[in-house]
């Protein structure tokens, strides 16, 4: 199957020399990532849009990255589609490989086809209800399921939009939202289906390995319902491998200027101690990609002077928001999003500095 490998991304490293240099590629799961990924979350369900994303997503793979993230119910399966077509013409090009380049995905939420169905009710009970994918019951907010047959089904969608034989990280997309509506012990039983299935999709070489990609789980107070225990998760997946080898490997969640929970709430117990998500992560050996990276570009523009200050050698604000996101201690890649090709070189720029050190990071909360 082909997915991400050490020998095929460490080729793609070496051609970007001075990047490689300056730290910017880092290992996960054996394989050498960018530490900035393209996001396809943001942009309306339009051609106009979509090829936008296919030039941008191009020209972020022969520039340097090779980190996308998706998720099956972006833009209507559009952005899922849209990195299938632009991986799948540079490589019959030959200017990327499969083997290259990391490929992410989600599923959880309802994904409508291309775009919004005149009548979503219909949709839905046509789709994934008369077919046994899931029933009411099983569906939270309106829009959330994660049986383990929709999840197979999603998985399926996901690698005919991509256009891969093998999703590199797939991601259960805000299980917290279940949480709304069921109580822990019944959201821990669903989750273990979830994780149960995605073992098998392991074993069938479906996927590499997946985790959880959260919005509010993993950076909100450990009082509030939606809070998500990233030890409670962690024993699930075991007991879904039927042992401690299971192949959860990382988690995903907003991390920013404005949004710094990640790195500053203590929110998670781990043995006699609580800690924020990031410490917890780093200490289990889960990867943490961070979304939201720039806020949506609301953070690429009048950051505080002190920001500027701890990023000295860096021009400007959407690169300093950037190198906040991946320098923290336990990040792995920050992913944002990123549909423009002169975006996509800006954003670049990061590559041209090491990461920053700890010390500027825990000073911009001084």
């Amino acid at each position: 199957m082909a997915h991400a490998d050490p020998a095929g991304t460490e080729n793609y490293s070496v051609r970007f020399p001075d990047f490689k240099k300056k730290g910017f590629y880092r290992d996960f799961m054996g394989v050498k990532i960018s530490s900035l990924g393209l996001g396809t979350y943001l942009g309306e369900s339009t051609d106009a849009c979509d090829a936008l994303y296919t030039g941008a997503i191009q020209t972020a793979l022969v520039s340097g990255i090779n980190l996308l993230d998706s998720a099956v119910n972006y833009r209507c399966m559009r952005s899922e589609r849209n990195i299938g077509q632009a991986l799948g013409e540079l490589i019959k090009e030959g200017k990327i490989r499969r083997e290259e380049v990391m490929v992410c995905t989600k599923g959880g939420f309802i994904p409508f086809e291309g775009n919004p169905p005149a009548d979503p009710g219909k949709y839905l009970q046509e789709t994934y209800i008369k077919p046994g994918l899931f029933g009411l019951p099983d569906l939270a907010a309106g829009c959330h399921c994660m049986t383990p047959a929709y999840l197979r089904d999603q998985v399926g969608r996901s690698l005919q939009n991509l256009g891969v034989e093998t999703i590199d990280l797939y991601y259960v997309h805000n299980p917290e939202t279940q949480l709304e509506e069921v109580p822990k012990d019944e959201f821990l039983k669903r989750l273990e289906g979830a994780f149960a299935e995605l073992e098998h999709c392991v074993t069938e070489g479906k996927i590499q390995a997946y985790g959880t990609a959260t919005w509010n789980g993993y950076r909100v107070d450990p009082t509030s319902q939606e809070c998500l225990s990233l030890q409670d998760v962690l024993r699930t997946a075991e007991r879904a491998a039927g042992n401690s080898r299971h192949h959860f490997r990382a988690i995903q969640l907003p991390f920013n200027l404005g949004m710094p929970e990640a790195f500053v709430l203590e929110n998670q117990v781990m043995g006699a101690q609580t800690i924020p998500i990031l410490q917890a992560a780093k200490a289990a050996e889960i990867a943490v990609f961070t979304s939201a990276s720039i806020l949506q570009s609301r953070l690429a523009k009048n950051l505080p002077s002190s920001v500027a200050q701890a990023f000295p050698a860096l021009a400007s604000d959407a690169v300093r928001a950037i190198q906040f996101a991946r320098s923290a201690p336990g990040v792995t890649a920050a992913l944002v999003g990123m549909k423009n090709k002169e975006h996509v070189l800006e954003n670049l720029k990061i590559a041209g500095a090491p990461p920053a050190d700890e010390a500027a990071i825990r000073g911009l909360f001084s």
